[in-house]
């Protein structure tokens, strides 16, 4: 994959002139990428159904697969979930940040029915990077944002890596540098409302740990019972790059870019001093490198588990996945 000109016309400067532009844009139904705190994001306005299914034609995104709406605040979000104290203490703790909520949908809440794949419940994330909150707040909008890239593909935390991905797929793409945290939100489901199952469930690990959530409720989460999608992110092959991947790797082969992490070195690195956080925030960029390289297959020093480790892993497992 050939990374995007610094000079591309399509990424515009985040000042006041541009979250102008992309707040109108999103208001006549366009579709923008917008920078977060995990990844940057293919927003449209969640309410219209044509807005909407750009997302899913721009990414080529299965329509089973249910969207995370980007909410400005906790009042926004009561404005069309069911939260219970539960939810209200999660957001309390966790919100502005990296968490996402599988919440029941409100009767008339007025979002687009392919945002929520015509499921009962919706995903609700409040994002703490200033430029997608300015534009929240600019546009007034609820704003459905999936991983600006093709598909399946590697996840961008540059806004090189969507213009690379998404071709000429859209026209605007605001400038937010690096994301910081570089893996998208830890997703929780709430289960005992209205007499279904009681308990949580993790549907995606990311920077928000399971223990600080179960630590919060008081509970542990509840073993998923089955794989049925509610939520991004679920899906067996995801964030995968274009060339075979090959994990575990303490060596690399003559024909493999080699991403190392601690003691183990390659042609880069996630982290030297085997930082979780660090590899993280460097995962998806150093992906975007290896499928950019003249190798033509990649491999993956070890990640050792547990924390943000669980979440890497999970993200390289279905990277890997055929």
């Amino acid at each position: 994959m050939q990374a995007s000109k610094p000079s591309d016309p399509r990424i515009a400067p985040a000042d006041a002139a541009g979250i102008a532009r992309a707040a109108a844009m999103l208001r006549a139904g366009d579709i923008v990428a917008l920078p977060t705190e995990t990844v940057y994001g293919l927003a449209a306005d969640a309410s219209r159904a044509e807005a909407v299914a750009a997302i899913y034609r721009t990414k080529g995104r299965p329509d089973f697969n249910p969207l995370i709406v980007h909410v400005p605040d906790l009042v926004a979000a009561r404005a069309i979930a069911l939260l219970d104290e539960r939810a209200e203490k999660l957001a309390a703790a966790f919100w502005p940040g990296p968490l996402t909520l599988v919440l029941p949908l409100k009767d008339g809440a007025g979002i687009a029915p392919a945002v929520t794949a015509g499921l009962s419940t919706i995903a609700l994330r409040c994002p703490a990077h200033p430029v997608m909150r300015a534009v929240l707040q600019e546009s007034g909008l609820l704003l459905a944002a999936p991983s600006a890239n093709r598909s399946g593909a590697i996840s961008p935390t540059e806004a090189a890596h969507v213009a690379a991905s998404l071709g000429e797929g859209l026209d605007l793409i605001l400038e937010g540098g690096r994301c910081t945290a570089g893996l998208e939100s830890t997703i929780v489901a709430l289960r005992n409302f209205a007499g279904a199952p009681a308990g949580w469930q993790l549907l995606r690990p990311g920077p928000v740990a399971p223990v600080a959530i179960a630590a919060l409720l008081g509970e542990p989460a509840t073993p998923l019972a089955d794989q049925r999608i509610e939520a991004p992110g679920q899906l067996a092959s995801h964030y995968a790059p274009g060339k075979p991947l090959r994990l575990n790797a303490v060596a690399g082969e003559p024909d493999e870019w080699l991403i190392g992490f601690g003691p183990v070195t390659g042609d880069d690195t996630l982290s030297v001093s085997g930082d979780l956080a660090q590899a993280a925030a460097n995962l998806y960029a150093a992906l975007h490198r290896a499928d950019a390289s003249p190798k033509a297959r990649i491999a993956i020093a070890p990640i050792p588990r547990g924390g943000m480790g669980d979440a890497i892993n999970d993200r390289l497992r279905r990277a890997a996945a055929d």
